[in-house]
Order: C-alpha cells, then structure tokens, then sequence
C-alpha cells in the first residue's frame, strides 16, 4: 500500500471556528495521542489541548484570531520532532468556505462534424505521482460531443490531466481521435503497480494518442473513424489497433505499449443473455469497457480490463513490474451457452470474497476467481448498480447487492430484479422483483435501529438485510454514499448535495448544498470522486465548478469521536476508489463491516512502500 503523510487540514467554516482533522496511519495504535499546536503570525507557538487528544483524530479550534494569518500542526505524543505533521495555513481574513479549491486548465473547444464542442471536467481519480506521501489528482475532460457506444457521430478527443493539489498542471495526455469518448470508452488506473513508492497511470490507448512529454504512440497518420453516413458504425472506431499503455505518473510518458487484450473481433460476436437480449456489428456491444486494480496474489496490486457486458465477457489481467507490461491471465465467456455470459454490469467490484487472502473479480450477477478461473454465476443477467462489501455486522462474509434489467425476449427463466447474495458463493439471501427491469439500487447502512446494511430500489421500499421492508418511504436518491457527519451510518450523495436520512421520522434532511457545483455524467449525476482523500476516516467529495475553472474539495466540519485508520490504506476501500471512475460510477466501501453495531476492526496487515532512493 501507498505511503501517507499525516494529511492534516484546517477549514475555516465560520468568523470564529477552524475544523481541524488529520489522518490515523495503519501503522498506528487505535489508542495513539495527539497534541495540536498553533502558530499565530508574530507569536509563539502554543499547544491547543491540555491532555493528549485519544477520541477522533479531528479538534475545533474556537481561540485564534482569525484576522491574523495562523498556522496548525499536530504530532503524535512521545514522538520525535520530524514526526509533527506538516503545517496546515488559513491567511489573515480569509473568507469562511467548506472547500478546498484546485485551479484546473480546460482544453479548447472547436467544431467537429458541423458541431460545435467544449470540454467539461469529468471524473478524477488521485494517487502519489512523485512519491512525497501526498495524493495528486487525474482529471478525466469530456467533450460535450461524448457517445455511448451505440450512438453514431464523432467525437472530440478524450483528455486526461494530472494536477497537484495547488493546481499545478504535471501533464496532459491526448488519447486521440482513435479512442472515441464517452462513459463506456476510457477507463483510467492509477496506482502504484509495481511497488516504487510512485503511481502508473494505465489506460487504453489507439494510434495518435499523445502522451504527456508529446510523445505518439503508434501510427499519428492514422484515421480509423467511420466516415459512412449511412453506416450503423458512423463516427465509430471499428477498424484498426488497440493498445494498452503504461505511463510514468510523474511525467505522463509513456512506458510500455501491448496490443489490447482481447480485440473487438468479431463485431457481432459479443451479444447474448443480457442487455435487451440483442446483439449488433456496428460497435455497440465490443465497446463496454470496465476496468479494475485487484491484488490477485494477495501482494502485488494488477490492473485487469472488461470488455463486454452484456453477452461475452473477456477480463484480461496484467502485471507491471521492472519495466515489463505482461498478462497475467485471461477469462473468456466466449459465447451465450456459457453460463458466464450476460452477466456483467455497467461497474465492476473487487474484494477477498473466499477468505484466501487474495482478490476476487465481481463484475455483477458472476465472479472470477483470483487465478482467472470462474468462481459462480448467479444467473440474473447484466444490471447496473454494484455493491461489494461486509453488510452483516454479525458475519465476516462479503455480500453483493445488485440490480438487474430484465429483457423481453428472457423472461423465461424468471430473473429478479434486486437480489443479495454471498459473494464467496453465490447464495442467495434474497431475490425479489421477479421480471421487473431495476435502473438503480444502493446498499449501506443508513439506519442503526436495524442490523447491517440497508438497501433500496426496485420495489419494496426501503429493506433491511434480508430483503423485509422496513419504509414504504425511500430515501430521496439513489445514488452515491458517503460517511460524513458524527454518527457511523452513511449519507446520501447525489447531483451537488450531501443528505442525512432522518430514519426516525422516514425523510431526507440536507447537510450540504455544494453552490455553483455540478455533478457529472447526466442523469447518473454523480460527482468527480468521492473518497477520505486527507483529514479523519470521514470522506470528502471532488465537484466541478460550473464554468470547468476549479474543481472543489468539499470535507466536512463536523466533529465525531470515532476514529479509524485511513479507508486509503484498506485494500478494498483504496481499490475501489481506484475504479470508481469506471462505467457507472460506484461509491466505496471498505473490506470491514463499518457501520452501527460494527464490532471492533480487525486490520489487513499491509506493507506500506515509500518512494525508492535514487542513487547519486
């Protein structure tokens, strides 16, 4: 696992209050004591807290003067000097805010095709670039001229950025006009895959794409666009080479170049069972692309990528170390008598569901093995909505809660629209909704006064664990969750708003209203990235500005007493923030039960890797 620093950060939410919040490292004892020191210009420094701070890792300073610049910094008790935190700074009259803000470059527009474009900042991912144990943003920009697969027309180029948290830009990287954009197209992985102590960033790539020293890759003279507009394929990319690069996190550049693992022939070889049932050749059912890092060995993290959802289903897994791009494995549904076939979703879960210690592959109603063999398939078919995680709090078992479309032409056998069950081996705990088509559904616990996990969409209202409805009311999104306010239950993340579900009176109370911020990807509305990017265990959420000029890190400013590791250093919470830009965007969830009535948590022995010293 990644190196961390303290992350501590100081929020000025009134005239007179700073929520100050830091990060516990796994490394840590739970019990661990902290003292909070500040700095006010021309004064000395003074330490805030009378006895060492053991509840929270998170303090509100209500005693500095504020028209005076002041600076904070916490150090774990009986530790040395160089393990003070590095210094969190509000300026003499800075105006009270929620947010952090990072300065971002928006690519010219144009015209394409007789139409005119701009580029909206789409989703984010972060991970440590340089190695100086602090997290970096990548910036995936969407040209409003963006399709899904089945949609004729060209589109402008997909851009990704990397950007330091002052909004230093370290590169641009071009895809080019061969990779068409869009949700289903680009899925971005940054992470530390070979052990540096610095993040790679892996993508699919085509010839022209630019990397981020202006480097190309393949052949630049290529055009592989359809220009029949009489074609199904108008505008699409269903000719020419498909590649898989590496690129240096630091730098952009591009490090290692395979062909893409499997091809997208034949164009009508990939329907089947899901997904309405059809099947195409104008590009539609090859281009659904998700993507994931799962660490199958139980050490090293892999980049592995879908393709296909809705009949055949080809994960590829590869390895990336000293230098060498390498496939690990391949699994292969190959056609639609395969009972593995039609079973993936627009997203895609990683977790230890068998207890081995290493990780497995849940693309929805089926899941892989960590040795790329298939573990079971449910039979429910393609869905949407995927959530991987310890619901129970009474059972050490991962569950999946998943909904499911149901298609006209297979209503025979029977297939449920929402359904639980174990992810280790595919038994059923509940499965309501027989033929009825679900769009959206979420899972996480929203309400202490019933055990574990609760979820909603589809029909029966909101239920409980064992699919028994406990409010006819629902909450009023179905969306993103998010940890947020003082309690261990989860909040409602949707469009630019955070809410609390009030369980006690069956409403939704608003928290948090993010002003001139908007949500990405239409109707899914969700945000850049939600994740505990510094600060507590509680998370923050990344929202774009509506003139694409900032992005804003919101995190919150309330105080609770309970305390926890950083979720970036459990490996399935850090994995799935690692996808969570993939297909239909997924909250996290970590690989413990965290939540009311959640018992002591038993860590997942990690090694953390810093940056490896370059030698003089």
């Amino acid at each position: 696992m990644e190196y961390l620093k303290r992350g501590l950060i100081a929020m000025k939410y009134d005239d007179k209050h700073v929520f100050l919040s830091w990060r516990l490292l796994t490394s840590e004892s739970e019990g661990i004591g902290f003292n909070i020191f500040r700095e006010q210009k021309g004064q000395r420094i003074i330490k805030l807290n009378k006895l060492p701070l053991t509840q929270g890792t998170n303090y509100t300073d209500s005693t500095a003067n504020l028209a005076t610049d002041n600076t904070w910094y916490v150090e774990p008790v009986n530790k040395p000097a160089s393990a003070r935190s590095k210094p969190a700074t509000i300026l003499a009259g800075a105006a009270p805010k929620q947010y952090f803000s990072v300065p971002i470059q928006q690519p010219a527009g144009g015209t394409l095709d007789g139409r005119a474009y701009t580029y909206n900042a789409n989703d984010a991912t972060v991970a440590d670039l340089d190695g100086d144990g602090e997290y970096e943003i990548i910036l995936k920009w969407d040209p409003t001229n963006a399709q899904n697969p089945p949609q004729t027309g060209f589109t402008a180029n997909q851009i990704i950025d990397a950007y330091k948290m002052d909004g230093t830009r370290l590169w641009r990287i071009d895809l080019g006009k061969n990779i068409r954009s869009g949700a289903a197209y680009t899925q971005v992985l940054v992470y530390d895959f070979d052990g540096d102590g610095k993040a790679e960033l892996i993508t699919k790539t085509a010839d022209g794409t630019i990397d981020g020293k202006g480097k190309v890759i393949g052949n630049a003279d290529k055009d592989w666009r359809t220009y029949d507009k009489t074609s199904g394929c108008y505008g699409k990319i269903v000719d020419g080479p498909e590649y898989l690069t590496v690129f240096e996190g630091k730098t952009g550049a591009a490090l290692a170049t395979k062909s893409y693992i499997p091809d997208r022939y034949p164009l009508n070889g990939w329907g089947g069972t899901g997904g309405n049932g059809g099947n195409d050749s104008t590009g539609g059912r090859p281009d659904r692309f998700t993507a994931g890092v799962a660490y199958l060995d139980g050490k090293h993290p892999n980049a592995f990528f879908v393709r296909g959802w809705y009949g055949r289903t080809v994960i590829a897994a590869w390895d990336w170390n000293a230098g060498k791009l390498s496939q690990r494995w391949v699994f292969d549904s190959k056609n639609r008598e395969n009972p593995y076939s039609g079973m993936a979703n627009h997203s895609v879960s990683v977790a230890d569901v068998d207890g081995d210690g290493k990780d497995e592959i849940c693309v929805g109603a089926m899941t892989v093995d960590d040795n790329g063999k298939g573990l079971y398939s449910t039979g429910f078919g393609h869905g949407d909505a995927l959530h991987v995680a310890k619901m129970d709090p009474e059972s050490n078992s991962v569950q999946v809660f998943g909904i499911h479309e149901i298609e006209d032409t297979l209503k025979t056998p029977p297939r449920p629209g929402v359904a639980l069950f174990d992810a280790g081996t595919g038994k059923v705990r509940f499965a309501i909704g027989r033929n009825v088509d679900v769009g959206r559904g979420v899972a996480a616990d929203i309400d202490p006064t019933h055990p574990g996990f609760e979820n909603w969409g589809g029909p029966g209202g909101l239920r409980d664990l064992n699919g028994k409805t406990i409010s006819d009311v629902v909450p009023s999104s179905t969306n993103f969750v998010v940890w947020w306010d003082a309690d261990l239950t989860r909040e409602l993340l949707d469009k630019n708003r955070i809410d609390k579900w009030d369980w006690n009176n069956n409403r939704t109370v608003n928290l948090l209203t993010a002003t001139d911020c908007v949500a990405n990807n239409g109707t899914k509305a969700t945000p850049c990235l939600s994740a505990d990017l510094f600060g507590d265990w509680r998370e923050e959420v990344i929202w774009r500005t509506k003139d694409n000029k900032e992005l804003r890190i919101y995190s919150t400013v309330i105080p609770t007493a309970y305390r926890f590791a950083t979720l970036m250093q459990d490996p399935q919470y850090r994995t799935a923030v690692a996808g969570q830009n993939v297909g239909y965007n997924q909250p996290p969830h970590p690989g413990f039960y965290l939540g009311a009535g959640m018992h002591k948590v038993v860590k997942e022995p990690v090694t953390i890797v810093k940056q490896k010293q370059e030698k003089k």
